[in-house]
């Protein structure tokens, strides 16, 4: 049940990401999850480092951390996807 779990924070991340990013990424809804699962990685790990991982009640320093994590991934793996598509030359011709 746990990649379950996986799956829809990582969604849920990735959305909330690309909402935040300004302007329009062009990138699929099964990449945005994987961004958003590697966001969420990324901001427990970084909680953990900070030593806030796990606190009493609600998380909020590390749901924040994992959002920042979903952001920076999504903003620098869509002009990579984007490379490796080709839709940078494509949009250089027209």
């Amino acid at each position: 049940m746990n990649w379950l779990w996986a799956i829809i924070v990582g969604l849920v991340l990735g959305v909330l990401a690309r909402g935040i990013l300004p302007g329009r990424q062009h990138i699929p809804l099964w990449l945005t999850t994987i961004y958003g699962i590697g966001g969420a990685i990324l901001g427990n790990a970084v909680a953990g480092w900070l030593g806030v991982r796990h606190t009493s009640g609600v998380d909020w320093v590390r749901h924040i951390l994992q959002l920042a994590g979903a952001v920076l991934i999504v903003s620098m793996g869509t002009p990579l996807y984007a490379a490796i598509r080709g839709d940078r030359r494509r949009r250089e011709r027209a």
